[in-house]
């Protein structure tokens, strides 16, 4: 089958690297893609937003499936798009409907689900313009550290963990009286800040059944030891230690469960992966996030360890025989480094040439923030350049031969951290 994938960052080209290896597979189109995915299939110049284009090219090509990577064309109703086009509504697009993707797009509408349906996640109010004051006098009595939620898609920067009271009120103030995240912030969570130790876990699903793929943990903060600013991600592990199999029956029992019960039982739409952000605190563990699609840098180390066909497993998704999966996967350990632009999370150059991509070896090199020029060199073109991963017997392992090969790979003002998977070595 002609297959389309949706998206340009890391998670896109591991998806056209695991895509391309399924003799299901005939011919794989990315769109927009980068360098990286170019090396598994063709690149189309299309945005992820343009449906009427996105539309135009699967009729031209016979797309039988469409593999929605980023969050944005989910939240804005492609799945509702294809489901309701006389020409596209018997390609499989393997994501969940505009309201499935609410589990993401809106923070509010999480929480509510999570309550309604006794799924384990920290306490909250919401709040906005009409209760603003309301809100301040909430900040003044909440216990410290104090949490504040845009409640919408702010690319991953919505988030503010405040750790004095007058810091709150300020962010407070900036989201919904200066549009600091513009229309994302219009409404605010407020939640309590958890104590604990944080993991992902990704679900694929029908609404019906579902399957477990293996676990991971991201490393958010751009310094060594978890410190100093936030990132969308500076590497990534999997499995997760501590996510043992006493653990992950919690997870399976008190979230996943649940959480299929409640898309089936509010009558969601939903094909395809729920990314559940957890934190265990003294063992059990709590819902910080929903995501409606796979996470980035985790995609890097979750599908190197995926042993199964992924595009048999999305055919077994929209058939509804997700039941017939096992899902297996390799017992070594996964670990990726992310090379960053100097100045990332702030400010950062664009255009950079990087080189010696081809010197990793034992690693494959994921192309996130990259880009060909018209005379062929490779270029920066992002705050996260490449994501290198590594499979090896223990985590140790894995990580010193990413970090070897994050070392041969050159571009102007390269960082990177050493000590992905720290807590665990």
């Amino acid at each position: 089958m002609n297959i389309l994938l949706l998206g340009s960052g890391g998670r896109e080209h591991a998806f056209a690297w695991k895509i391309s290896q399924s003799d299901l597979c005939q011919k794989l189109y990315i769109a927009p893609g980068n360098p990286g995915t170019a090396l598994h299939g063709e690149n189309v110049q299309l945005s992820v937003n343009d449906f009427n284009a996105i539309a135009t090219l699967c009729i031209e090509k016979h797309i039988a499936m469409v593999v929605v990577g980023p969050e944005d064309p989910l939240v804005n109703g492609i799945v509702d798009f294809f489901e309701q086009h006389e020409h596209l509504k018997h390609i499989q697009v393997v994501g969940p409907s505009q309201r499935g993707a609410m589990l993401e797009g809106s923070k509010a509408f999480a929480k509510e689900f999570m309550i309604k349906y006794g799924i384990p996640t920290a306490s909250y109010r919401e709040f906005n313009a009409d209760n603003f004051e309301e809100g301040l006098q909430y900040i003044h009595q909440h216990a410290l550290p104090v949490v504040l939620k845009a409640d919408g898609l702010a690319a991953g920067k919505g988030v503010v963990i405040a750790q004095t009271t007058e810091e709150a009120l300020t962010e407070f103030t900036e989201m919904i009286q200066h549009n600091k995240f513009g229309k994302a912030g219009s409404n605010v969570v407020i939640e309590a800040f958890l104590t604990g130790i944080e993991c992902s876990v990704f679900v694929l699903t029908d609404g019906n059944d579902y399957i477990l793929l293996p676990s991971a943990k991201d490393y958010k903060r751009i310094g060594e030891g978890d410190t100093g600013l936030n990132t969308g991600g500076m590497g990534a592990i999997s499995p997760v230690p501590f996510a043992d199999e006493a653990f992950m029956k919690k997870v399976t029992d008190q979230i996943i469960l649940p959480t299929i019960h409640g898309i089936k039982s509010d009558g969601i739409g939903y094909n395809g992966f729920v990314f559940i952000g957890l934190i265990s605190v003294n063992g059990e563990p709590f819902v910080i996030e929903y995501n409606c699609r796979m996470g980035d840098p985790e995609t890097e180390v979750v599908l190197p360890r995926l042993e199964n066909d992924l595009v048999d497993i999305f055919n077994k998704l929209h058939q509804g025989k997700l039941n017939e999966i096992i899902c297996q996967h390799s017992s070594a350990t996964a670990a990726t480094i992310m090379l960053v632009s100097k100045g990332y999370p702030e400010e950062y150059q664009k255009g950079i040439e990087i080189t010696q991509l081809d010197a990793a070896e034992g690693s494959q090199v994921f192309h996130a923030g990259t880009m060909q020029t018209d005379d062929g060199r490779i270029v920066t073109n992002g705050g996260r350049v490449v994501a290198i991963t590594s499979v090896g017997d223990s985590l140790q392992q894995a990580l010193d031969t990413s970090v070897l090969n994050a070392k041969k790979i050159q571009f102007e003002g390269k960082y990177f951290r050493t000590d992905i998977g720290w807590e665990f070595i």
